[in-house]
């Protein structure tokens, strides 16, 4: 098997993982979404550590690194604080379609903080991708699910601004690893102090499903990021949207969730600029033309 296969292997797991920890965040019950964090990001944190300490990577940051990584670490708080709360309100389905607009806004980002350019076909995916989540989030005053779906809009946009960051920190020399105990670390330690004075009290198998949320998560992070050390981005980014199958068939089976007819009209429109982007950024069918 080539790297590229490998690399398509590594992130067709890391989206059933996600697709696992969305399940389990939300069989965990009405419980607060910060309380539900806080846990998901303390499994990672132990696990970014034994990572740290088997390549004896150490815990310093690059000199002018520290901004980018709170940088990384606040947005990437707010994405999963707002993914969560989407995830308990509305369909699996749904809330993992919000989530993946993410690439789009590592696009727009990357323009105004990474000053790379950005192309008429990159810029009108990003226009045609944001229409296709207003037919999921359906604004209208007499739908219910507005704010939650608003709110999983806002956790991808924040995502976006998240992964940016460490795109840039990454170019500055930053470990992966370090990266993400960072991350993981600092969202433990601001949320903990709401955790401790609002907690409520779980079940047995509430704690065991925010563990396994905690868990997958942990796979999905290490998954792609062995995946992108395989092969660039450009090249099999595309297949994290295998999360929206495995997320669509996780929610019927469960929860018996069917998302309406507009969900999927969403659903088609931002997988079809995500393969339009794996398209144009390889050179493949019409747009070999332009390859010279």
């Amino acid at each position: 098997m080539n790297k590229k296969y490998k690399g398509i292997v590594y992130i067709i797991i890391s989206a059933f993982c996600f697709a696992f920890m969305n399940l389990f965040v939300r069989m965990s019950g009405d419980l607060p979404s910060i309380q539900k964090s806080f846990f998901r990001n303390f499994v990672a944190v132990f696990f970014a550590l034994a990572v740290l300490i088997k390549n004896k990577n150490g815990f310093h940051w690059k000199k002018g690194n520290m901004k980018y990584l709170l940088l990384r670490a606040g947005f990437g708080t707010f994405g999963i604080l707002c993914n969560f709360y989407a995830i308990d309100h509305i369909a699996l389905a749904d809330a993992s379609i919000l989530n993946k607009m993410s690439p789009f806004f590592v696009i727009i980002f990357s323009y105004f903080i990474l000053k790379e350019k950005v192309t008429f076909a990159q810029g009108s995916a990003v226009l045609i991708a944001f229409i296709g989540s207003l037919f999921i989030i359906k604004p209208s005053f007499q739908n219910v699910d507005i704010i939650p779906s608003i709110m999983g809009f806002i956790g991808g946009m924040c995502a976006g601004l998240a992964y940016t960051m460490v795109r840039l920190l990454g170019q500055r020399g930053e470990k992966g690893a370090f990266i993400v105990f960072f991350f993981s670390a600092f969202s433990c330690i601001v949320i903990l102090p709401y955790v401790i004075f609002n907690f409520v009290p779980m079940e047995w198998w509430q704690l065991l499903c925010l563990l396994g949320a905690g868990l997958a998560a942990t796979g999905g992070q290490f998954s792609i990021t062995a995946a992108y050390c395989y092969a660039p981005s450009k090249e099999i980014s595309v297949y994290d949207y295998s999360q929206i199958i495995f997320s669509t068939l996780l929610g019927f089976i469960f929860f018996g969730e069917i998302p309406d007819i507009y969900s999927f009209i969403g659903y088609f429109v931002i997988c079809a600029m995500a393969i339009y982007m794996f398209m144009y950024n390889n050179k493949i069918g019409f747009f070999k033309v332009k390859s010279k």
